[in-house]
């Protein structure tokens, strides 16, 4: 069964592909053959700065006030917490010179002196204590990183330069949380004067580079730091990040020299790139798991036998190997192997669409039945990836009905108030690299993210992982964890990510990130 229908699926993807090669037209000429990257560097005499193409604007710079992956590409830049995690995902120093416990709900951090903000205001005591009071209190209830530090009651000041934080109970990943992006520090003074409002689009930081220009949904500018704490700074002059939604247009700007770094290579475009005289790829393994998501609400969604019939239905391997070309990692559970409570001994369901045919019939499940699937729709790969999706509904008697909408529409709206359909595709990068905060904000009742799932197991089992610091109870917690949510299957897990990047072999030093937040301070071109 599973050879057959693998092999159908594949007939059916490049019958799709000789479609559109003849739409296409088979002629070429000198444009034709520029665009593929080939002769004189196009990018050259740029000068000492940088272009880089990416798929989405964030809307809104405030730290509190997103959760989104495009943010954290550009704003590493421009903020700076406490803690800093490289690009090896070890955490380091950042505005903090060192930290200790000093009992298990007092956290105490020395910070860095000399640091100013980008408009001259001073890093210290007062702005780490205005930071979280922020983000603890009525302004950050309005956004989606309050959930992350609800541990913290808070901050008390020592001293100009000393802190502590305040514990409500015990965090076993409070260190990598104020590694993450909404825990960095902004200047109180700066918004206080200019309201919250206004800082939502002229954010300020303590980062290698300062926001000079932001173009919503058309280009942000960064420029470099000359007052930066690190004796080294910035290398390059300038950073211009380009939205560009539609990966064939990134692509296209990159050919021709107009962007730098591509983020988000699809992998159609691999070939284009690997052609390319000047450009090279960069793949990098991430923390970022994706699935469809189930709204348990709706039926037939609701019977845990339905949801692991999907689990069977599908050849998740399939469309690794198929569409993502190798570029993807099977999951179990909707996290990588990157994250810790990843369980090893825990495989994904197994392609037995036989099986999923028997359990939608014990569901009592009619023929045709229709699911509602909604996807971003400047996609691309998820949009072949639905389609293949659709395709194995059909041979179980379902009907899958795909809407494509807006990226931002459907993550800070229509999920989290239960209107994406039966499923909808959910991607989530694990960045704390701990299955705490995404098992919390997908499992736990009540979280933005979270509009309909609620199990007493689960809701045991998050709490006692989060009630001890000794790592391997936690870990003992989190194989029973994952276990329950392999059985009561909330989502068609599909994969963790795989990045490409294409770059400009004019760029030097960078190095593709594992969870997007790219970093900028020691990349300089030739």
């Amino acid at each position: 069964m599973r050879k057959k229908n693998s092999f159908k699926f594949l007939a059916m993807l490049l019958i799709g592909m000789l479609l559109m090669a003849a739409c296409s037209g088979g002629s070429e000429d000198a444009s034709s053959e520029k665009s593929k990257g080939n002769g004189e560097n196009p990018a050259k005499d740029r000068g000492n700065e940088l272009v880089i193409g990416v798929s989405g604007d964030p809307q809104n710079w405030d730290p509190i006030d997103t959760f989104l992956l495009d943010w954290s590409t550009i704003a590493t830049s421009v903020f700076e917490g406490l803690v800093d995690r490289n690009l090896d995902l070890e955490l380091e120093p950042g505005l903090a010179t060192e930290w200790e416990y000093l009992d298990d709900k007092t956290l105490q951090f020395k910070l860095r002196e000399g640091v100013t903000f980008h408009n001259g205001e001073e890093f210290n005591a007062e702005a780490v204590k205005f930071t979280f009071d922020r983000l603890l209190g009525e302004e950050g209830a309005k956004g989606p990183q309050q959930a992350n530090y609800t541990s913290i009651d808070h901050v008390e000041i020592v001293d100009d330069y000393t802190v502590n934080f305040i514990l409500k109970e015990k965090d076993p990943v409070l260190l990598t949380k104020l590694a993450g992006y909404g825990a960095v520090i902004v200047p109180p003074k700066y918004i206080e004067e200019k309201g919250d409002e206004h800082f939502n689009t002229n954010p300020v930081g303590t980062g290698p580079f300062k926001m000079t220009e932001y173009k919503r949904d058309s280009k942000t500018v960064l420029e470099k730091n000359e007052n930066y704490w690190k004796e080294e700074g910035a290398k390059l002059d300038k950073v211009t990040f380009r939205i560009i939604p539609e990966a064939s247009t990134r692509l296209a700007e990159l050919q021709t020299g107009e962007i730098d770094i591509m983020k988000r290579v699809e992998v159609s475009q691999v070939k284009n790139i690997e052609d390319s005289s000047f450009l090279e790829l960069q793949e990098v393994g991430t923390p970022t798991a994706f699935s469809l998501r189930f709204d348990v609400a709706k039926k037939p969604l609701d019977d845990v036998k339905v949801r692991q019939a999907i689990n069977y239905a599908v050849d998740k391997q399939a469309i690794i190997d198929e569409i993502l070309s190798g570029y993807g990692k099977p999951i179990s559970t909707f996290q990588s192997e990157l994250s810790f409570g990843n369980n090893p001994d825990l495989k994904p369901y197994p392609f037995d669409q036989e099986k999923a045919k028997e359990l939608l019939a014990e569901a009592g499940v009619e023929e045709g039945t229709e699911l509602d699937i909604y996807i971003p729709g400047n996609d691309g790969n998820f949009k072949e990836i639905a389609q293949a999706v659709a395709f194995y509904f059909e041979q179980v008697g379902l009907k899958a009905n795909i809407q494509t909408v807006d990226s931002n529409t459907l993550t800070s709206d229509l999920m989290p108030n239960g209107n994406a359909g039966h499923m909808y595709r959910q991607g989530w990068g694990g960045w704390t690299l701990d299955f705490d905060n995404t098992a919390y904000l997908m499992y736990h009742e009540g979280e933005f993210w979270n509009p309909s799932f609620k199990d007493k197991k689960v809701e045991e089992l998050l709490a006692a992982e989060r009630s001890t610091t000794d790592q391997e109870k936690r870990e003992e917690i989190f194989m029973q964890l994952t276990e329950r949510l392999h059985e009561l299957a909330p989502e068609l897990n599909l994969y963790s990510a795989v990045d490409l990047y294409a770059v400009n072999k004019r760029v030097k030093n960078f190095q593709a990130p594992h969870e997007d937040r790219m970093r900028l301070e020691n990349v300089s071109v030739e």
